[in-house]
């Protein structure tokens, strides 16, 4: 690849910390550059489900899971509306400390948005909402991908990342962009990954401090609990 991209795909779950603070990051590459970002799903659930325990669409309510089949509802409509929701569902938890993965709280969200509340129970009762979350999960599996954010690009390279806690603006933001978008013009460079020092695992605490005191789960990442800093 050559030169930055028109587009990107950018596959979150709204239950991931650091998905979220990628994601405000590509919104403002998208702002400075004109950078068209196509939002995906991706389960943290189905990825780090233990054998025997249900997959996620077998619940009648999961926590990531449901609220991406609002957001496929939504995004039939528009990306800006999937991005909208994403990104209000995302500040309730990732900042606010709110659970948008409670029904009524998910309600209250999209009414703030302006969009019906309904939604979130067309939403589950449409069987082909979750059916398009799963297209994009199975995407991301097939590429080998394994958690989020992941990156598709035009020409159907892959990357994970960038995992970041504190999201550069401005022109720092599409230098950054361009460092990722350099990545992919060498195919063989697998990994790069910077060894975290009790410092940063006490900065990732403290920024994700209201996800951790939100959330009604544990964090797994490849099937080990994770914590963060704690």
């Amino acid at each position: 690849m050559t030169g930055r991209p028109e587009s990107v795909d950018f596959h979150f779950d709204v239950m991931c910390p650091y998905a979220y603070q990628t994601s405000r990051w590509i919104r403002e590459v998208r702002d400075q550059t004109g950078l068209v970002v196509n939002w995906r799903f991706f389960s943290l659930e189905e990825i780090n489900r233990k054998e025997g325990k249900k997959h996620p669409w077998e619940r009648d309510w999961s926590y990531g899971w449901s609220m991406m089949r609002i957001g496929a509802l939504l995004r039939r409509r528009s990306m800006a509306d999937v991005e909208a929701w994403y990104q209000r569902a995302g500040r309730a938890l990732h900042v606010e400390g709110h659970k948008p993965h409670d029904p009524a709280v998910a309600r209250h969200l999209l009414a703030e948005l302006g969009f019906d509340p309904a939604l979130v129970d067309q939403a589950i009762a449409d069987p082909s909402t979750g059916d398009e979350v799963l297209a994009d999960h199975n995407r991301v599996v097939a590429a080998d991908g394994y958690g989020v954010p992941t990156l598709f690009f035009p020409d159907g390279q892959c990357l994970f990342g960038p995992v970041l806690v504190d999201p550069p603006t401005g022109e720092a933001a599409v230098r950054l962009w361009d460092a990722v978008v350099a990545w992919t013009e060498f195919p063989h460079l697998y990994e790069l990954q910077r060894p975290k020092t009790p410092a940063d695992a006490q900065l990732i605490a403290e920024t994700f401090r209201p996800y951790l005191e939100a959330r009604d789960w544990v964090s797994i990442n490849r099937g080990e609990v994770v914590g963060f800093g704690d």
